[in-house]
């Protein structure tokens, strides 16, 4: 059995029950958003998210129609915000498929992606799932704080590493921790568990991006973005930043200003890449994923075992070995 299948298997039901579900809430009279939907549904991921937002709530209680609520605005949002990034990133593909932008222009993919965040909101509000809304809500705010925090940094490459885990908080973090936090509020949990579901969401979260951006500096491109695409965009993530404050001050500002002036050169860019390897920025980073993922595991430990904890824990370790 694949992980993936594990990780499902509690909620193989619900995920099933979901996919209809979440079709529904897309339905339109405008043949163009049909069709541009349709094609987003059938290249959809491991839905990640949806399946957090069930296993939380069924660790903490019974699936309940407002964890359907809450797994489909969530997903809606993480929609939106992908379709949004491509095109501020001007991303023409992603995970082999071309992107909203790409086949439709830049115009249209933001009109969609507005359609999907208000049809989250909708379904929401119609339920009066309150709370649930206050929770994602808060999530992307704060996304959007991450974002345009890593933006400024990028510009001025000063990014230090505790600034580094501030932004990956807040641009993935805190939206898989709002998956698991809106989880377990979805079967009424009591404060303690809210607390703990979005303290296992920040820390699978962090563990999450740095793995992601530990695939930045490995040689195939599976993660769905070319090799040294960090660099190239001037992002300077964990393992350049360990290997940064190793330098002394002259060989820090010439690597700085090879980002600054070359991020756009292979050629450049590879023997940095190199750089990090040989220096221990990619050990580095991983002792700290590991650490974050021990620290979801830990919080995971403290329910009772079943096949739903079981499940988490797979997604868990899934989410730090992955390739893709």
């Amino acid at each position: 059995m694949s992980a993936t299948a594990k990780i499902k298997a509690p909620i193989s039901k619900e995920m099933r029950e979901f996919e209809h579900y979440f079709k529904q809430q897309l339905n339109s009279k405008i043949p163009l958003l049909n069709i541009i939907t349709n094609y987003l549904l059938r290249r959809k991921g491991k839905q990640m998210r949806p399946m957090l937002v069930f296993l939380t709530a069924k660790l903490n209680g019974e699936i309940s129609e407002a964890s359907y609520t809450a797994a489909g605005l969530i997903e809606l949002l993480h929609t939106a915000t992908l379709i949004h990034d491509d095109v501020v990133d001007e991303t023409y593909q992603r995970r082999g498929f071309f992107s909203i932008n790409a086949l439709w222009r830049s115009k249209i993919a933001v009109l969609v992606g507005d359609y999907f965040l208000s049809a989250g909101l909708i379904s929401a509000l119609k339920t009066k799932q309150i709370g649930v809304l206050e929770v994602v809500a808060d999530a992307v705010r704060e996304m959007s704080e991450g974002e345009l925090l890593q933006i400024e940094k990028s510009r001025r490459l000063n990014i230090t590493e505790e600034i580094y885990y501030e932004v990956i908080r807040m641009k993935t973090a805190t939206l898989i921790a709002a998956c698991t936090k809106a989880g377990a509020y979805s079967v009424n949990a009591g404060e303690e568990a809210l607390n703990k579901m979005q303290e296992f969401g920040t820390c699978l979260g962090m563990a999450f991006q740095i793995r992601d951006d530990l695939l930045d500096y490995e040689k195939t491109n599976l993660a769905g973005k070319p090799t040294g695409n960090d660099l190239k965009e001037k992002k300077i993530t964990l393992p350049l930043i360990h290997v940064l404050d190793q330098m002394s001050p002259a060989e820090r500002r010439q690597t700085l200003q090879i980002i600054k002036r070359h991020h756009k050169k292979e050629r450049k860019i590879a023997p940095i890449q190199r750089m990090v390897k040989e220096r221990g920025g990619i050990a580095y980073a991983k002792a700290k994923m590991t650490e974050y993922r021990d620290k979801a595991l830990d919080i995971l430990h403290s329910y009772p075992e079943s096949e739903t904890r079981s499940a988490l824990e797979e997604l868990v370790y899934f989410t730090t070995t992955r390739k893709l």
